[in-house]
């Protein structure tokens, strides 16, 4: 029989082939005062997933579906088959910072994130207390900050699992290949993602 599992790592980030820490750190202190202030519970988009723009299209006000989900694929039943869901998304459009934004510590983040790469949709997102996204594939990688977690908040992409600790770090995930987010934990979780135009 083999030996008894570990559980002291499973709260620490594991690499892999699509998921890194790169080499930038966040006040996280300074995040989390700001992302309780943005992310409102009016900010629901259904089953336990909130979201709130930082960025958006020079002048649009009005919020769009793909402002706040955008194209992904899907294999949403026992043929395998993948589909297409919700409408394609130019990444490179979204230059401009939501007003509110201006002047808060978030842009700074945001100016930061555009000098590792061209940033495009960057948004708040809060993921309820056990809660999952689906399992789907995105056409470009993101940049992901978390902000408020818990050791029961998982990334899954392809056949890695990791936490990734709200610890200042910054990741790299390649969001093309399969994915999903879990909070498996009591506590709401907070983070910062940003889609990389490409």
């Amino acid at each position: 029989m083999a030996s008894a599992p570990t559980w002291d790592t499973v709260a620490e980030f594991q690499p892999s082939e699509h998921i890194r820490r790169l080499d930038l750190t966040v006040d996280v202190d300074r995040l989390v005062t700001e992302a309780e202030h943005f992310l409102r519970s009016d900010d629901a988009q259904g089953e336990g997933f909130h979201t709130r723009s930082i960025t958006r299209r020079p002048g649009s006000t009005n919020e769009t579906v793909a402002d706040l989900s955008g194209r992904y694929w899907i294999r949403p039943d026992d043929t395998y088959e993948e589909v297409p869901r919700d409408p394609i998304v130019d990444e490179s459009a979204y230059t401009e910072l939501v007003p509110e934004f201006e002047g808060s510590y978030i842009a700074e983040v945001v100016a930061s994130l555009r000098e590792l790469a061209p940033i495009g949709r960057t948004r708040l997102l809060g993921k309820d207390p056990f809660n999952c996204n689906s399992w789907h594939r995105d056409p470009e990688p993101r940049i992901h900050i978390p902000i408020v977690t818990n050791p029961g908040s998982l990334f899954i992409i392809n056949h890695h699992v990791t936490h990734l600790p709200a610890d200042g770090s910054v990741y790299f995930t390649d969001t093309r290949a399969y994915h999903t987010a879990l909070n498996g934990g009591e506590h709401r979780r907070i983070s910062i993602v940003a889609a990389i135009a490409i």
